[in-house]
């Protein structure tokens, strides 16, 4: 088997299960009792909080652990939101966002009283800085842009972003849930309020995942029941999850200067077959600033679905540009935001590399993906 999807989640670390194995087979006790058992299992978590905030250039109280990236995503939008309301009810977000961004801020504008600003991407998938200068109001109070698109891999400009918010002083969360591992993610130097990652994108376990907060940015918890991640997240910590995520995060961040044009050069491999075997194919997302390890290609006449499948079969896992939705495939949001025609949109597969992924693998790809084209003539409209 051919393993192309590490945007959907990667192979666990075998230092993140080596981290784990102690908190699943033995040390069992809850971190929030004092007894013997229960110091030991804090004191794993005090100790991932340490090495995670070392690697992201922050203070351990400026770590929230949480469920994975989309509670971390909810937290960091609806947590932030509800804190600053009495500020401003004026939000700001992208169009080519994870659902886990965009859903969340939906919720607001659609059932708290808040007001909603989405600003487009261009045909690259990149936010203009000018666009968002032009939508703050003297109201707005929070401002969430993913660093990296998790289906196209184009990366934004959120350095310039985050220093537009501090001007008008705004909170400015970003999702990192893609970079971390595969772009620096540094919270203060990115001059970001708020970062989510999830352990699962980068070799950690799945189901944890940390939101940092900027020392001194309040947030509203958004679940209620305890006074765990200082009262932030309530909820008994999932102690072996939580030394995972360190554990990789750690091998992830060692790595990542070395790693990363390893993994451009196999991506850029897999394009140049792509363009020989089908020279109608589209590429999507930015040229040049794009991850390292992601590749999204429309195949205009094609059927995506049947595409994947057959390439499935072939031996090789992929991902569609497309969310599945009860039974019915639907076109992209990031790809339509992008400007792309609906058809193509659904029409398309994203190739995703990571730590495993060889020459040979790419030529197994190929050689797959030509069979599959071959089976599979055109029969749709382009």
């Amino acid at each position: 088997m051919v393993y192309l999807d590490y945007n959907a989640t990667t192979p666990l670390a075998p230092q993140a299960l080596d981290a784990m194995l102690p908190f699943l087979r033995g040390g069992y006790g809850n971190p929030s009792s004092i007894h013997a058992a229960g110091r030991e299992a804090r004191a794993a978590i005090d100790d991932a909080r340490d090495v995670l905030a070392g690697l992201l250039g922050g203070k351990a109280h400026e770590i929230i652990f949480t469920g994975g990236g989309t509670e971390s995503c909810n937290l960091a939008v609806l947590g932030l939101a509800r804190a600053h309301a009495p500020r401003g009810r004026h939000l700001i977000t992208a169009a080519a966002e994870h659902h886990a961004v965009l859903q969340a801020f939906e919720h607001l504008a659609h059932h708290e009283n808040f007001e909603l600003t989405i600003l487009p991407v261009d045909r690259e998938g990149r936010v203009d800085p000018a666009d968002l200068q032009a939508a703050f109001r003297p109201d707005t109070v929070l401002v969430s842009v993913m660093q990296a698109n998790n289906e196209t891999g184009t990366i934004q400009p959120v350095e310039e972003l985050a220093a537009l918010c501090r001007a008008q002083g705004a909170c400015f969360h970003t999702d990192a849930v893609q970079t971390f591992g595969k772009l620096p993610v540094r919270p203060h130097e990115l001059g970001a309020s708020a970062v989510s990652i999830a352990a699962h994108k980068f070799g950690g376990p799945k189901g944890v995942g940390a939101l940092f907060l900027r020392a001194g940015v309040a947030i509203a918890r958004t679940v209620h029941g305890g006074s765990h991640e200082n009262t932030r997240r309530p909820g008994t910590e999932n102690t072996a999850a939580i030394a995972g995520l360190a554990a990789a995060a750690l091998v992830a961040e060692n790595k990542r200067e070395s790693e990363q044009p390893r993994l451009a050069a196999l991506r850029d491999m897999l394009w140049q077959g792509i363009q020989k075997i089908a020279p109608e194919a589209i590429r999507n997302g930015h040229p040049e600033l794009t991850l390292a390890n992601t590749l999204n290609v429309s195949f205009p006449g094609r059927d995506g679905e049947a595409l994947l499948i057959g390439l499935d079969l072939e031996g090789v896992c992929a991902s569609s540009g497309s969310a599945c939705m009860v039974g019915s495939m639907q076109p992209s949001h990031v790809l339509l935001a992008m400007g792309g025609e609906a058809g193509n949109a659904a029409r398309t597969v994203r190739f995703s590399l990571g730590t495993h992924s060889t020459e040979s693998d790419i030529a197994h790809c190929q050689h797959a993906l030509a069979r599959v084209l071959a089976q599979q003539p055109q029969l749709l409209a382009a």
